[in-house]
């Protein structure tokens, strides 16, 4: 897919923020419902805990919130908010004009759903809108899938947790640190992880587990071939924080070592739209990340849809 242009117009991230659910529901809690155990829980998806509660709006406005803050812009400054998410709170509005008013912002709005691939093809349509013109897209992915998981199911019941995760774009002068993008859909697939409207989540682990890695590694593959650089150029990978074993096989065939990928899952869960940021997020908070490091995004999601980039971190 797409190298990113020497001419196109250059932005980068200027601000970002997290949101969880004050609640937490560890394993053990689990085990008092399902026929489950924290054993198991751990060792077939790397799960600990997961954060439960909040609406997609709220939680998207505390993130949207933390990322203007930290990139110090006022709120009318924007020129779009795309929020990524597949748990909209309304079939109509879309949630992004909620959290657009709360933000105080004066631009367009809209949602975007790719399932757990969404805040990459979020970040893609961002810096699309900069190369356009705009000077500065806020970015939010956000999920709150306990509202459509079924609690009795011990399949998906032990995966599915709730956050958010946003980042401010904005224009510079200089190169975009966007290197290039891959985004891609398989909707013969569809059938292996759905949610019917008003329903619940279902889903045949052996399947997704099965075409998971292999969109993970093709999509990844696909970026780093498009920027012109290899596995032994990349700092950090950030996988969709899905199944710590569908990760490190990923890793594994794209050749890059458990060291220099980020996962959070253990005390995040699959929060979809949200996993990627909050991963990110959380290594940027925390010094794994430097100025020039070139960071490999990539996920999957239900559809199937698969998303990564490239990106170059700093300024």
């Amino acid at each position: 897919m797409p190298r990113t242009p020497a001419t196109v117009r250059g932005a980068r991230i200027t601000g970002w923020g997290r949101a969880l659910p004050d609640n937490v529901v560890t394993n053990v809690d689990l085990e008092k419902t399902i026929d489950t155990n924290d054993e198991w829980i751990r060792e077939r998806t790397g799960i600990v805990s997961r954060h439960i509660g909040g609406t997609t709006a709220s939680l998207s406005i505390e993130s949207g919130a933390k990322a203007l803050a930290m990139a110090g812009v006022d709120p009318s400054s924007i020129d779009a908010l795309v929020l990524s998410t597949t748990t909209p709170d309304r079939t109509v509005p879309a949630t992004s004009a909620t959290v657009q008013n709360a933000l105080g912002l004066s631009c367009g709005a809209f949602d975007i759903n790719a399932a757990c691939s969404g805040f990459v093809y979020a970040l893609v349509n961002a810096y699309g809108l900069v190369a356009m013109g705009a000077e500065k897209v806020l970015v939010i992915g956000t999920d709150t899938l306990s509202r459509i998981t079924d609690w009795t199911d011990r399949n998906t019941a032990i995966l599915f947790a709730d956050g958010s995760g946003a980042a401010v774009i904005e224009a510079h002068n200089g190169p975009s640190n966007l290197l290039s993008w891959d985004i891609d859909a398989d909707g013969s697939a569809e059938n292996i992880l759905y949610c019917e409207v008003g329903g619940k989540i279902h889903m045949d682990g052996k399947e997704v587990f099965r075409r998971a890695v292999r969109i993970l590694v093709d999509s990844g593959q696909k970026s780093m071939a498009a920027a012109g650089v290899t596995a032994d150029d990349i700092a950090l990978v950030v996988p969709h924080q899905a199944n710590i074993r569908i990760i490190n096989s990923a890793c594994e065939k794209l050749g890059i070592p458990p060291e220099r990928t980020i996962t959070v899952l253990h005390e995040t869960g699959n929060t979809s739209s949200a996993s990627i940021p909050l991963a990110l997020f959380d290594a940027a908070d925390k010094g794994r990340l430097k100025d020039g490091d070139l960071v490999l995004l990539v996920g999957f999601g239900a559809g199937m849809t698969a998303a990564s980039c490239v990106l170059r971190w700093g300024k």
